[in-house]
């Protein structure tokens, strides 16, 4: 009997070393501060939504509804990502100023930080592309020549083959890619905006389009020198056989009138 009770333990002594084995290997931590760190994100993430619904009311809404639903004077927001609400706040398209065949773009109007509650708002709408992160879009472990393929492959039909831009019809233009962000252009590739066509990952990779920004990068430097001289703002072969055209046939067109007239004056005399 005196061993019997010898062995017999208290009820809460297991409790106790489990808390104290938990103690000493930092398992406290593990359980109780996830929890109180989603919930901290979750509450950010709510207060980010309730920032950009305001926002959205004063400056979105009028042409794209209350709820994103969209208008006859704006599409729907519904899916389009934070991603487009990045590019187009970002780089000043948004909101309008007037409607055209295109929104230029203009001085942004708002801080990054109500880009981003905006973008929170437009994401809790629908599903979409998100913002992407600079190891998405920066040069590390980028192919320049990869990116020079792929640009000339599907971008160069209305960007030129330096992104200089070019017309389009119907008043509308494909923007010059210089001196933009390479998030924005990151953005613009996932997104498709205005008459521009959408690049998925199932089309062009993260990788491609990490790609093709270091190459608008590298061309577009301030450390890349033209081999071939005059390039006349890059505009290609038309532009430039244009130019020879009309400069060049001129010249030879003056030369040869300025040999008749002395050939001329010299029979005389």
């Amino acid at each position: 009997m005196k061993k019997l009770s010898a062995r017999r333990r208290h009820p809460l002594a297991a409790l106790v070393v489990l808390l104290l084995a938990l103690a000493c290997t930092g398992g406290l931590y593990a359980v109780f501060a996830p929890a109180s760190k989603a919930q901290a994100d979750e509450t950010a993430q709510s207060l980010a939504i309730d920032e950009g619904k305001k926002l959205f009311a004063v400056g979105c809404a009028s042409c794209h509804g209350t709820g994103g639903q969209g208008s006859s004077d704006g599409p729907s927001l519904v899916g389009v990502g934070a991603a487009a609400v990045d590019f187009q706040v970002g780089t000043g398209r948004m909101p309008a100023q007037q409607p055209g065949a295109q929104v230029p773009r203009k001085k942004v109007i708002y801080t990054q930080a109500e880009i981003d509650q905006l973008a929170a708002f437009v994401s809790s709408l629908g599903a979409g592309p998100n913002i992407p992160t600079e190891a998405q879009y920066g040069p590390d472990g980028a192919d320049i020549a990869k990116g020079g393929e792929l640009f000339r492959d599907n971008c160069t039909q209305c960007h030129n083959f330096t992104g200089k831009g070019g017309a389009l019809t119907h008043g509308k233009f494909a923007p010059s890619l210089e001196d933009v962000d390479p998030k924005h252009i990151y953005e613009a590739m996932q997104t498709g905006p205005q008459n521009m066509p959408s690049f998925p990952d199932t089309t062009l990779s993260e990788q491609n389009k990490k790609d093709i920004i270091a190459y608008l990068n590298a061309v577009n430097g301030d450390d890349t020198v033209s081999p071939g001289g005059l390039e006349l703002g890059g505009l290609g072969p038309v532009s430039e056989g244009l130019f020879a055209w009309i400069f060049g046939l001129g010249a030879l067109i003056a030369v040869a009138v300025w040999v008749a007239a002395r050939t001329a004056k010299a029979k005389k005399s």
